[in-house]
């Protein structure tokens, strides 16, 4: 299934996990907020939070420094 990630289409194997999808990006866990089609996915419901096809999620790290 296709899903949109931080504006670029890719593929991933249908009923991909939120925690499934950062695996395959290579995204480290630590100081990552993700949100699925607008909604934030809080840290404990990655494993659970099965992406929808078609959805939109943006990968957010946090940056340190002025």
């Amino acid at each position: 299934m296709e899903i949109k990630v931080n504006g670029s289409w890719r593929e991933f194997p249908d009923g991909a996990t939120v925690s499934e999808v950062l695996d395959a990006l290579d995204v480290a866990r630590q100081g990552v907020a993700v949100a699925v089609n607008g909604e934030v996915v809080r840290r404990g419901e990655w494993e659970a939070s099965v992406v929808p096809k078609g959805a939109n999620i943006d990968v957010l790290t946090a940056v340190q420094g002025g």
